[in-house]
C-alpha cells in the first residue's frame, strides 16, 4: 500500500535529475541577483555596536572625509568664489562718442546745455563699471557677493553692491540734481543706449582658477597608523569610527586586486546558497518524498526559496528601502496553507538564511525573520476563515516587534531602543502581510493547489451544482452527504484531511443527475434496469463517472475534487450486473472489461478512505436487518476485499488506517440504524417447555 514510494531505477534517475537541473537553476539565478561589492567590506551600523572581533590597522592609510563632506567643502569653494570680470575702456569712449554726435544733431540749444552734465554722468558711472544684466542678477542672490576686476594687470576684489547693471545704471543718470529736473525731456532722447557693459566676464580664468580649488579640496583629515587600534568588539560604533573602517575598506580595495575578490565571492555565495538548498532537497527526499515526486509541489517550494531572496537582493541594490518591508512571513504561510507545518518551518528557514546573505545585519534580521515564521505558522493550525490570515498578521507584528526590542535592549544603549522607523516598517510589513489572503489564490491557480478556503466554499449545499444534485437526484444527495460525514469522522481518527475527503465526498457521485432513475437511491418502485441487459445497465452505472468528470470540468472544480470523482470505484466492477451475466450466460467466456470502471485506484489516503466509506454506506441499504453482527460482517467484507482485489496498493494507507476506518463504520452505521442488541433467551423458561 505504500509502493508509490518506491519509484522504479528510471524514473528515480530521471526525477533525480529534473530536480538537481531545478537546484542547479534556482542557486544560479539567486547568485546572479545577490548584491557584492568586490573587495573588503565591513557590516556594521552607526550608533549600535560593533558586532566584529577587534580590529587593528596593520598598514597605514588615511582617514577619508566622506563623499558628503568633500561635496560640502567643494560647494562652500563654489559659493565663495569670485569670478573674474575684464574692464574694457573702451566701452566707455565709443559711448560717450555716439553719445556727442547724436546730441549735436537732434537736441535744440535749451537741452544741449545739459550734454557736460550728462557726459561727466557718464563718466561717473562707468568708472564704478556695468556689466550686463543676466550676469549681474546671478551673483545678486548672495548679498555678499564679489567679484574680481582686471584692468590690465591690475586685480581688485569689489563687492558686487559697488558695482551697476546695465538696467539699475540708466536710473543712476537722473540722480545728478541738474539732471533730475529735466528728466521728462531728457527721456524722449532714449539715453539707455548709451549705457553699455564695460566688464566682461572672463570664463577661460574664473573657470580655471575655480577648478584648480576644487581639485585641492582633501579627501581625507587625518591618517591611522600602523597597528592602532580603531574598534573593539561591543564599542558603539560613532561617526568617526565608521569613517575609518569604510577608509580602511577603500585602502584594502586598493592593495587587492578587484577582480579576483569579485570572482572568490561569487564562489562563496555559490556554495553558501548551494548548500543550503541541497539540504533542503535532502529534507524533501527523506522526509516529504511525496512531495518530492509531484511537480506543483516542489515547483512552489522552490519558487517561494528564491522569490524573496532575489526581491531582498533588488530592494538592497537599487532602493533605500528597508528590507524588514517585504512580507517574508507569507512563505511560511503558504507552505502551511497548502502542505504542512514542518515543510513550512524548513522552506521558511531556508529562504531566510539564503536572504541574510544580502543584507548587513544578518543576526538580527535573521532572528526577526524566524520569529516571523514560526508566528506565522502557530497562527495557522488551519485556514477556514478569512480573519485567520488577520489573526497571522496580528501575531507576526506583535512578536517582530517584541523581538527587536529584546534585541535592541541586549546589544544597544538606552537611546538607541527605540528605533521608531524600524517598529513602522515591521508594522508595515503586517499590514502587507494581508495580501497573503488574494495571492493565496494566485497560488492556487498557478501551481495546481486547493486550499481549505475553497474547499469550505465547495462544500456549501447552496452551490448550484449541490443545489441541483439534491433537486434533480435528492437520494444520491443524501447518499453523498452521509459518505462524506462518515469518510471526514474516519480522516480526523487518522490525521488525513478531513475537509478535503468531505468536500471531496460531496461531489463524487454528480454524474449520477445525468440519469437519476438508474441508481437505487433515486427510484421509487420502478426499476428501468429491467428492460436492459446486462451490459447496457452496466455502462449507465459506470457513465456517472466519465460524466461526473464532464460536470466537474464544466464548473471549474479544481482537480484534486475530479480524483475523487474518477477514484471512488477504482478499477472496481458493477459486480451485480457482473455475476448476473455470468449466471445468465454460462457458456460465453468471462469478460469482466465492460462491467469494469475506469479508475484509477486510489492514490491518496482521502481517496482511499471515500471509496471504503461509499462502498460500505451503498452496501449498508441492502442489509434485510440491521444488528451489530451483520454491520460488523458487511463492513468487514466489503472493506477485505477492496484489499483483497488490491485496490489500496498505489495509496500511503496503512493496516492501521483500514481498522479504524473499520471501526468508525461500524460505529456510525449503528447508530444511523439505531441496532439494538439481542437479548439473551432464559434457559429457565426453555428448560420448563
Amino acid at each position: 500500500m505504500s509502493s508509490f514510494l518506491n519509484s522504479s531505477p528510471n524514473n528515480f534517475w530521471r526525477n533525480l535529475f529534473t530536480r538537481a537541473l531545478l537546484v542547479t537553476f534556482s542557486t544560479l539565478l539567486i547568485v546572479w541577483i545577490l548584491p557584492r561589492k568586490e573587495g573588503f567590506q565591513f557590516k556594521y551600523e552607526i550608533g549600535k555596536p560593533w558586532m566584529g572581533d577587534d580590529v587593528i590597522a596593520r598598514f597605514k592609510f588615511p582617514i577619508l572625509k566622506g563623499e558628503e563632506a568633500v561635496e560640502k567643502e567643494k560647494e562652500d569653494i563654489r559659493e565663495q568664489f569670485q569670478p573674474y570680470y575684464i574692464l574694457d575702456e573702451n566701452v566707455e569712449n565709443k559711448a560717450v562718442e555716439d553719445f556727442s554726435k547724436a546730441f549735436n544733431e537732434t537736441v535744440p540749444p535749451s537741452i544741449a546745455i545739459f550734454k557736460p552734465h550728462i557726459i561727466r554722468r557718464l563718466h561717473q558711472l562707468y568708472q564704478r563699471g556695468i556689466m550686463n544684466a543676466p550676469d549681474y542678477s546671478r551673483l545678486a542672490v548672495d548679498s555678499t557677493a564679489q567679484v574680481r576686476v582686471v584692468n590690465g594687470k591690475d586685480v581688485t576684489s569689489m563687492d558686487l553692491r559697488q558695482l551697476l547693471s546695465t538696467m539699475n545704471a540708466y536710473d543712476q543718470i537722473f540722480l545728478d540734481e541738474n539732471l533730475a529736473e529735466r528728466r521728462s525731456l531728457l527721456i524722449e532722447y532714449d539715453l539707455n543706449q548709451y549705457i553699455r557693459p564695460n566688464l566682461n566676464y572672463d570664463k577661460e580664468r574664473s573657470e580655471l582658477e575655480l577648478e584648480e580649488l576644487l581639485n585641492s579640496v582633501a579627501p581625507a583629515d587625518g591618517q591611522v597608523e600602523d597597528g592602532q587600534k580603531i574598534i573593539d568588539r561591543g564599542e558603539i560604533v560613532s561617526e568617526h569610527t565608521a569613517r575609518i573602517l569604510h577608509s580602511l575598506e577603500r585602502e584594502q580595495d586598493k592593495r587587492n586586486t578587484g577582480k579576483s575578490e569579485s570572482m572568490s565571492t561569487i564562489v562563496g555565495q555559490t556554495i553558501y546558497v548551494a548548500m543550503l538548498i541541497i539540504l533542503f532537497t535532502v529534507f524533501i527526499l527523506l522526509f516529504r518524498r511525496e512531495y518530492f515526486y509531484r511537480w506543483h509541489n516542489i515547483l512552489m517550494l522552490y519558487s517561494l526559496i528564491t522569490v524573496f531572496p532575489i526581491a531582498v537582493s533588488l530592494v538592497v541594490r537599487y532602493t533605500t528601502l528597508s528590507v524588514y518591508l517585504l512580507p517574508f512571513a507569507m512563505v511560511a504561510i503558504f507552505v502551511r496553507i497548502f502542505l504542512d507545518s514542518r515543510t513550512a518551518f524548513m522552506t521558511h528557514t531556508t529562504m531566510v538564511m539564503i536572504s541574510a546573505s544580502a543584507v548587513n545585519y544578518q543576526e538580527e534580521f535573521f532572528i526577526i525573520q524566524m520569529v516571523a515564521g514560526m508566528a506565522a505558522i502557530f497562527s495557522l493550525r488551519d485556514m477556514s476563515h478569512r480573519s485567520q490570515v488577520f489573526k497571522a498578521m496580528v501575531s507576526v507584528t506583535l512578536c517582530t516587534m517584541v523581538m527587536l526590542f529584546a534585541l535592541s535592549l541586549i546589544h544597544s544603549d538606552e537611546s538607541t531602543i527605540f528605533r521608531w522607523s524600524k517598529y513602522f516598517h515591521l508594522f508595515l510589513n503586517g499590514i502587507f502581510l494581508l495580501l497573503a489572503y488574494p495571492l493565496m489564490f494566485l497560488i492556487e491557480k498557478m501551481f495546481g493547489f486547493t486550499s481549505d478556503v475553497t474547499l469550505f466554499e465547495l462544500s456549501d449545499t447552496n452551490k448550484d451544482l449541490l443545489r441541483e444534485l439534491s433537486e434533480v437526484a435528492p437520494g444520491t444527495f443524501q447518499h453523498s452527504i452521509t459518505v462524506g460525514n462518515l469518510a471526514a469522522e474516519i480522516a480526523n481518527k487518522i490525521n488525513a484531511n478531513g475537509l478535503l475527503v468531505r468536500t471531496g465526498a460531496l461531489y463524487h457521485d454528480i454524474g449520477k443527475m445525468s440519469n437519476p432513475v438508474f441508481f437505487t437511491e433515486n427510484q421509487a418502485g420502478v426499476n428501468p434496469h429491467d428492460k436492459l441487459s446486462e451490459k447496457e445497465s452496466a455502462q449507465i452505472i459506470i457513465s456517472h463517472v466519465t460524466e461526473g468528470v464532464r460536470l466537474a470540468e464544466k464548473n471549474g472544480l479544481p482537480d484534486v475534487i475530479k480524483s475523487f470523482i474518477l477514484t471512488h470505484h477504482g478499477t472496481g466492477k458493477t459486480k451485480f450486473f457482473y455475476i448476473t451475466y455470468k449466471n445468465n450466460h454460462p457458456d460465453e467466456p468471462d469478460d469482466p472489461e465492460p462491467f469494469t470502471y475506469p479508475g484509477p485506484n486510489p492514490s491518496t489516503r482521502e481517496q482511499a478512505i471515500l471509496m471504503m466509506a461509499d462502498g460500505v454506506e451503498a452496501a449498508s441499504r441492502s442489509l434485510n436487518e440491521y444488528t451489530e453482527e451483520s454491520i460488523s460482517q458487511l463492513v468487514n467484507k466489503m472493506i477485505d476485499g477492496m484489499v483483497t482485489e488490491g485496490y489500496f496498493t498505489e495509496c500511503p494507507i496503512t493496516f492501521r488506517d483500514i481498522m479504524v476506518a473499520k471501526q468508525v463504520l461500524i460505529e456510525r452505521l449503528r447508530s444511523i440504524y439505531h441496532t439494538r442488541i439481542r437479548y439473551p433467551e432464559s434457559k429457565t423458561d426453555n428448560a420448563e417447555k
